[in-house]
């Protein structure tokens, strides 16, 4: 397995499982970047704000699981791309109001760009749209 194959590896799983930026700043460069098309992340720009945000996510959905579907290497642009699920039901505290039992099935992808053996910077494609509506926040 390539070094950033596997470093992306830690990174996803780290992140997908609410380890924050304590752990996941192992496998990044300190001012990582992170970009995503959607209103629910519109003001996150750092790879440290999106972990710590993946984190927080998990107090109104504690079950929150992922179900990776892809995950592969392009060695020549020196990016790993990552396909999964999120699977979930809010249960706890947070979001718009009262828990609403409801559960979320999100699609998403990840695209790591390494500098070195360091994520440099991640982009996030997800449609945040249907997400919220699952959950009943939207």
């Amino acid at each position: 397995m390539s070094d950033i194959l596997e470093q992306a590896k830690l990174f996803f799983e780290a992140c997908e499982d609410g380890k924050g930026w304590d752990v996941c700043k192992a496998y990044c460069h300190p001012d990582a970047g992170f970009s995503a098309q959607t209103a629910v992340l519109a003001d996150i720009d750092t790879l440290e704000g999106y972990t710590e945000w993946m984190k927080g996510l998990f107090t109104p959905i504690p079950d929150g699981h992922y179900d990776l579907r892809f995950f592969a290497v392009d060695e020549e642009r020196q990016c790993v791309a990552a396909y999964a699920v999120f699977h979930g039901t809010q249960t706890g505290p947070g979001g718009p109001g009262e828990p609403t039992g409801n559960t979320i099935e999100a699609d998403y992808v990840y695209v790591m760009q390494f500098d070195g053996k360091l994520i440099r910077q991640m982009t996030k494609i997800w449609n945040d749209t249907i997400s919220l509506q699952q959950l009943g926040w939207a």
